[in-house]
């Protein structure tokens, strides 16, 4: 790990315990998006924005903290694109269609669910996305994140953009615990995007200027890492 990955993770580790301590998680939430009390009041919440009310079309990540954005997503009639887990399929998002749903919208937004009766995408099939709402360890008010570390979000929010899917009008939400919002300058690389507003349980935060990348970067993606995420796999040989 690099001086700057190192930061990264203590800070992650800082905000798991904390989290654990206040139990509002529940144990063993080290390594993950956590999945928080209050993730229901946090996603009507976001719903209850004029950008939720304007949006058609929602990016999603399959994280359980998300689950409460999903399910009102579909509840409102929107068009859910979710991601696949760790991007692993050939077709990397899952498509949920309000309309064409074979079970209840509460039951399809559960991400293990949706993986078997949502059809999977590739980014040509895809519309432009008005509203991509994200998982984090932590953030701060100037829209710097942290993820679990893994990279997904940014491999997503990068190949949208690469796919010209995302729009200067697009904006990128986070749904967290008030626990996971911090005044600490986090740390961040060139490519690392930051979200436009964050959404806690009791408020919501509106950041500074929008940043998101134009696409991937490859300069920083492993070999192993392209071989195991077969979106990248295949770019990577055309």
């Amino acid at each position: 790990m690099t001086g700057i990955d190192e930061a990264k993770q203590a800070i992650r580790e800082r905000v798991w315990a904390r989290l654990e301590a206040a139990g509002v998680v529940e144990p063993g939430v080290t390594g993950y998006i956590p999945a928080f009390d209050g993730a229901d009041h946090a996603a009507a919440r976001l719903a209850a924005l004029p950008i939720w009310s304007s949006a058609q079309v929602i990016k999603a990540v399959p994280d359980q903290a998300q689950q409460p954005v999903r399910k009102r997503a579909l509840e409102d009639g929107k068009l859910v694109y979710m991601a696949a887990s760790r991007l692993a399929t050939d077709k990397p998002f899952y498509l949920l269609d309000p309309h064409a749903l074979p079970v209840p919208a509460a039951e399809a937004a559960e991400h293990r669910v949706a993986a078997r009766i949502a059809p999977a995408i590739d980014l040509s099939e895809m519309q432009p996305i008005d509203l991509v709402v994200v998982g984090s360890v932590a953030v701060n008010d100037r829209g710097a994140r942290l993820g679990k570390g893994a990279g997904y979000a940014d491999l997503e929010v990068g190949l949208l953009a690469e796919a010209g899917l995302l729009s200067e009008r697009t904006v990128i939400a986070t749904t967290v615990h008030e626990l996971q919002v911090l005044e600490d300058d986090l740390p961040e690389r060139a490519h690392d995007f930051r979200v436009d507003v964050i959404v806690t349980p009791q408020r919501v935060i509106w950041c500074g200027s929008p940043k998101r990348p134009a696409g991937l970067d490859w300069s920083i993606l492993r070999p192993e890492q392209i071989a195991a995420i077969p979106v990248l796999a295949q770019r990577a040989r055309t």
